[in-house]
């Protein structure tokens, strides 16, 4: 396991167009960076020398894309062993994964689906987040994701708010949560809720690190998450929030674009 990261650390996104300036920057221009294992495990020659140096001078967490935690397909028990390896291998803080389904039995979608809020899509993704932290020997954070369009609760089903979903999922997978402020912005834009309320009624014992980004203000009441734009101060004042409710947590500015 890797050595914990500080409340106060600052991270960006370990990109591979930024490979050059990250490894130019002066000590102190960040304190930790999050990678995406799926863009490195394997990865060789000048890339992957880059990324190595990085990660063995600077404190490492690791952000899922494929596991599609949610998703109707078995779990690729072949890349979980070797994500641990690679995990193992780098000394990361933290692995991370999206509260979604990115794929079903025909490969992947590319995308990150959400799930249904109910019940029994509770019992569905709290199996396979504890299966996955049994193979990986660690807890995992799960990041709640922006959505655009509910997914139906199946007939017969309990449905469920988005914020009673995901701290059911916390409690009975017993995993960790990354809190992406910009995403609470976004959904509580675009489907009419308080996001201070959200923010409150989430266990700030469970956060194990923080995402900021930036958004696209697509119409009145739609917001579009691009990680491509500064972030908006209404994300700023959710973050401060956050500090005052929780304290000081790791915190990540993803830039994508």
């Amino acid at each position: 396991m890797g050595i914990p990261l500080h409340p106060r650390a600052v991270g960006l996104g370990l990109r591979r167009a930024l490979l050059p300036a990250l490894r130019a920057a002066p000590p102190g221009s960040f304190d930790f960076l999050e990678a995406a294992p799926e863009n490195w495990i394997g990865v060789g020659g000048a890339p992957g020398e880059a990324f190595g140096e990085l990660a063995s001078r600077h404190p490492l967490v690791c952000h899922g894309l494929s596991l599609s935690l949610g998703g109707p397909a078995p779990l690729d028990e072949t890349f979980l062993h070797a994500l641990r390896r690679f995990l193992d291998g780098h000394r990361a803080a933290v692995y991370s994964e999206h509260l979604s389904a990115c794929g079903d039995s025909l490969g992947q979608l590319y995308d990150l689906m959400p799930l249904p809020f109910c019940e029994e899509a509770v019992r569905h993704v709290a199996a396979r987040i504890e299966r996955a932290q049994d193979v990986l020997g660690r807890r995992i954070a799960v990041e709640n994701i922006s959505y655009y369009a509910e997914i139906p609760v199946p007939p017969g089903a309990t449905p469920l708010t988005e914020l009673e979903f995901v701290n059911a999922v916390l409690a009975e997978a017993d995993c960790d949560l990354l809190l992406d402020v910009n995403n609470i912005v976004v959904n509580a834009t675009n489907h009419g809720y308080d996001a201070g309320a959200f923010l409150r009624g989430l266990p700030g014992a469970r956060i194990a690190y923080i995402h900021v980004a930036g958004h696209r203000d697509e119409a009145p009441g739609l917001k579009i998450d691009t990680h491509g734009a500064a972030v908006a101060d209404p994300v700023w004042a959710l973050l401060a929030e956050a500090y005052a409710l929780f304290g000081p947590r790791p915190t990540l500015l993803e830039r994508d674009f």
